[in-house]
């Protein structure tokens, strides 16, 4: 229900998991303002009527507090796409978190990452003996979270894999979330939070490592459309439906468009081998969306 009261008494909003709380005053009005920070963060961009109906404020207090993250740059306005026809009037405006905004949440230890994994590929002796090494060090880390994600998913149905895949990395600090693929036979799965996004963004062995282990979890080879680490507003990966799967594993990934944060529509893919084998990194699977 929606009401004029700001009180706010979860202890989520006084601290994001895995790091600080984000920068923005102190006292009851922080708090909120957190509360409103997180929601994009683990919803992705949002009206100022969706965020009021998921936080349960006045549209005008959600705005108050948009203002505000805004001036502090946590979160910034954009137009809403639309596909299809398109009404009478101006689009409205969605609200997506910033890289300061995400930075404010955690990545408290992606330097030290950095600087492991530069260990690790200067002590394999740099060049392709180094980027193998690190790909076999993040395939080693993609087995161990996969063992995890998978108590989510057994005795679930092929067509349901997706949503539970998105409970076991939002409950593993991923805020993942599920949606209709626009104009295609399947599913988004949307990463709107990474812990390790600064590391990814110079490892992209990482990312690589982590679509293939949902391709095995989900049983069908997937698509990573848009990252994080690639300054993409969400990590989006297309999941084909169960019944499209099939004709979909030869399937290389389509080339990103659209603003960052949008949803993405997959392309036939081009010709030409996909395989791949233990020792090389696979075809680098994510770019940066054109704004």
């Amino acid at each position: 229900m929606k009401n004029g009261s700001e009180r706010e008494t979860t202890p989520e909003a006084a601290q994001a998991p895995g790091g600080p709380a984000v920068p923005v005053g102190d006292g009851e009005q922080s708090g909120t303002r957190r509360r409103v920070a997180r929601s994009i963060l683990g919803h992705g961009p949002s009206t100022a009527a969706e965020l009021a109906d998921r936080l349960g404020l006045t549209q005008a207090a959600v705005r108050r507090h948009l203002d505000a993250l805004v001036a502090d740059g946590l979160v910034e306005p954009r137009d809403k796409r639309v596909y299809g026809s398109r009404g009478r009037g101006r689009p409205a405006k969605v609200f997506a978190i910033t890289d300061r905004g995400r930075d404010a949440f955690d990545q408290a230890y992606d330097e030290l990452a950095v600087e492991a994994l530069h260990w690790i590929e200067r002590g394999a002796g740099g060049g392709a003996r180094g980027e193998a090494a690190v790909l076999a060090f993040a395939r080693a880390r993609a087995e161990a979270q996969a063992e995890a994600y998978g108590r989510f998913l057994e005795g679930v149905p092929p067509g349901e894999r997706a949503g539970a895949l998105a409970r076991a990395l939002s409950h593993h600090g991923y805020a993942a979330t599920v949606r209709p693929a626009p104009a295609a036979a399947g599913e988004q799965l949307c990463q709107h939070h990474c812990p390790v996004a600064h590391a990814a963004a110079r490892f992209p062995q990482l990312c690589d490592a982590e679509t293939e282990v949902f391709s095995r979890l989900l049983g069908s080879h997937v698509q990573r459309l848009a990252t994080l680490a690639h300054g993409d507003g969400v990590c989006t990966t297309f999941v084909p439906a169960p019944e499209h799967a099939a004709g979909r594993r030869e399937a290389s990934p389509p080339a990103a468009g659209g603003a960052p944060g949008d949803p993405q529509v997959p392309q036939d893919p081009p010709p030409g081998p996909t395989t791949t084998d233990s020792t090389t990194a696979p075809p680098r699977i994510a770019g940066r969306n054109p704004a």
